[in-house]
């Protein structure tokens, strides 16, 4: 009976021991593998999202170069027409500047001129002093009109002399305009010449 015991009893095989041995070490490998796999596909996640990283800070600078760069464009632009503006501007107030004085004879021949019996000669200086004072007034010429009276204003008049005031209320103003002044597109051109009372 012991013998049948034992033939009963079973007998360890050595291939299944060894089956189940190569079970677990090829269930270690699949595990093995498949966390290589996870870290190389965390790997390739975090490169690519580095890169995306990247590429957005690149396009983020270059945006911003782009902008920089327009910005500066449109500054010069601005610039360049400011400063051509003011190199006509200051061309055309070199050539009123110097017509000036001929404006001022024009206008003591008018006075003397008054005193002249023949109308046509006084008519044909008024007609040709109305046009030159039109086209200069055009372009943005202004006398000063109507000093005498006025407080005197170091802005825009020039005093060459004192005299005593003839009446009370002309104390500290101007009596007498030497040399009318004018205005350029309302930028004073030339200052009014002007006697003051004291």
């Amino acid at each position: 009976m012991k013998e049948e015991s034992i033939e009963g009893a079973k007998t360890p095989n050595p291939t299944d021991n060894a089956e189940e041995k190569s079970e677990q070490p090829q269930s270690e490998v699949d595990k093995l593998e498949e966390d290589k796999l996870e870290e190389e596909s965390v790997e390739e996640l975090e490169e690519e999202q580095s890169e995306a990283e990247k590429l957005a800070i690149e396009l983020s600078q270059a945006k911003d170069k782009y902008l920089r760069l327009y910005s500066e464009f449109e500054n010069f632009r601005r610039r360049t027409a400011k400063e051509r503006l003011e190199m006509i501007g200051s061309a055309s107030a070199e050539l009123m500047t110097d017509l000036l004085p001929i404006l001022d004879d024009f206008e003591r021949a008018r006075g003397a001129a008054e005193n002249i019996e023949s109308n046509v000669e006084l008519e044909g200086m008024n007609l040709i002093y109305q046009k030159l004072s039109k086209l200069l007034k055009s372009k943005g010429l202004e006398p000063m009109e109507k000093l005498e009276g006025k407080s005197f204003d170091a802005e825009v008049h020039e005093a060459i002399s004192q005299i005593p005031a003839p009446k009370k209320k002309l104390k500290n103003r101007i009596i007498h305009v030497v040399e009318k002044g004018y205005y350029l597109n309302l930028k004073v051109i030339r200052y009014a010449k002007v006697v003051i009372g004291t």
